[in-house]
């Protein structure tokens, strides 16, 4: 069964969100909404594995142009998670698949719920 996260409509255009799937009290995914796109990530960055954010929801840099790691300030690319500035230069985020279904409500793909099971 699909976790679902959302509707397409909560998440601000321009604007990342943290969410919690599996309940942990932390959030372990970030979705960034371009126009109808989402694009999402798991929350640790790939030099130490530490949380994006610097606090709830703060993926974004002032430009709102790239996800930024708060521990490095490393600046990864929102459209491939690839990092173009700081310590993990060349490496990327690790993708989560989405599913956003016609009537708006995002979920995760079932793939990626069996591998965080």
């Amino acid at each position: 069964m699909a976790v679902r996260l959302c509707r397409l409509n909560d998440l601000a255009e321009g604007a990342a969100r943290g969410f919690d799937p599996q309940n942990t009290g932390q959030d372990t995914l970030l979705v960034v909404r371009q126009g109808e796109r989402l694009f999402a990530y798991a929350d640790a960055c790939p030099h130490h594995g530490t949380p994006m954010a610097w606090r709830k929801d703060a993926y974004l840099n002032a430009a709102g142009d790239r996800i930024v790691c708060s521990a490095h300030g490393a600046l990864f690319e929102i459209t491939s998670g690839r990092c173009t500035l700081g310590p993990c230069l060349g490496e990327a985020l690790t993708p989560v698949p989405l599913i956003v279904h016609d009537n708006g409500e995002v979920h995760l793909a079932d793939t990626f719920q069996e591998t965080c099971a």
